[in-house]
């Protein structure tokens, strides 16, 4: 109990003035608690967060929504896999697959998909399938770290592509969606 007996009317007030705002407390929470994928509203109108890849090369990544903030780093090559988290006008706030964040302008992102093989034994290999099925023939075992073209996902297989394009060695198949950094728990997309 907060309070044992009234000792004073000052005891009971700072009680009562307590209760009094302890529902503009919980409602602050609820309003600032995290938000599941594809529940947050943004200024595009498309869900947050949600994955995209780099259109071009170089590409500066800020500090802060707009150019005169300082350069954090850059991207050298297009096509990285990157998630959007959070958007201020023509700005995109970014996480790549290390966690780092940073913003570029809209007009640097695609929404194609790409990820990132992603074993879920510690040095393991991603199994890429010639169907649906673990019980399919192997096409490829998949490094970790491996970047993957993704076509479509149907919440637990992505049908993706290794390699890059122009290269003679690209390897297509199905690769568990759990396997991926690129792509959330159970999404689907064609």
């Amino acid at each position: 109990m907060f309070i044992s007996h009234a000792r004073s009317g000052r005891a009971r007030t700072h009680f009562l003035r307590f209760f009094a705002v302890l529902p503009l407390i919980l409602a602050s929470v609820f309003v600032h608690a995290p938000v599941a994928y594809g529940q947050a509203e943004s200024v595009s109108g498309l869900k947050l967060p949600r994955f995209v890849t780099t259109r071009s090369n170089p590409i500066n990544v800020r500090v802060g929504p707009g150019t005169k903030y300082d350069i954090a780093w850059n991207y050298t090559v297009s096509g990285v896999p990157v998630e959007i988290i959070q958007e201020f006008d023509t700005w995109r706030k970014i996480r790549d697959m290390d966690g780092t964040e940073g913003w570029v302008h809209q007009s640097l992102l695609v929404g194609s998909r790409a990820g990132y093989a992603t074993p879920l034994v510690a040095n393991g290999e991603v199994d890429m399938y010639a169907s649906r099925s673990t019980d399919a023939g192997l096409r490829a075992r998949l490094s970790p770290g491996v970047r993957v073209n993704i076509s479509e996902c149907d919440g637990e297989w992505c049908t993706v592509t290794a390699g890059q394009p122009g290269e003679r060695a690209n390897f297509s198949g199905y690769v568990r969606q759990e396997e991926i950094w690129g792509v959330y728990p159970d999404e689907v997309f064609d």
